[in-house]
């Protein structure tokens, strides 16, 4: 058992230690995209405000693979600020909207020939 004058410190240290890992748990944003019959999700740094994406496909004899798209036009990296995602309540949309909650603007990202694709971010 810890004595009093010896528990602060180490609280200090836990408390340190597991908000550490927190942060690092924290640098990506998950979304599923919006659309009733499409498995995708959306992955985002939210630093950066990167966006890319994955999905299951069949593939015969097997259990499946995970399909990724990469950044493409206006999904890589932005201006350093803080970015999120948000889904449209439109059950036939496949795409997503990257916000910055800094700023205020967003964008509208989507598979697009095998890459994700953002529009300009606009206010």
């Amino acid at each position: 058992m810890l004595r009093p004058s010896t528990a602060h410190p180490v609280l200090a240290l836990i408390a340190l230690l597991g908000g550490t890992g927190l942060a690092a748990a924290a640098n990506y944003e998950f979304l599923a995209a919006p659309e009733i019959d499409l498995n995708r999700v959306y992955r985002l740094d939210k630093a950066t405000g990167e966006i890319g994406a994955c999905q299951y496909g069949l593939k015969e004899n097997s259990v499946g693979v995970t399909l990724c798209y990469p950044s493409g036009e206006g999904a890589g990296a932005q201006p350093s600020s803080e970015y999120g995602l948000i889904a449209s309540r439109h059950e036939r949309e496949g795409g997503v909207f990257r916000v910055d909650l800094r700023t205020g603007t967003m964008a509208i990202c989507y598979v697009l020939n095998d890459q994700v694709v953002c529009t300009p971010q606009a206010k």
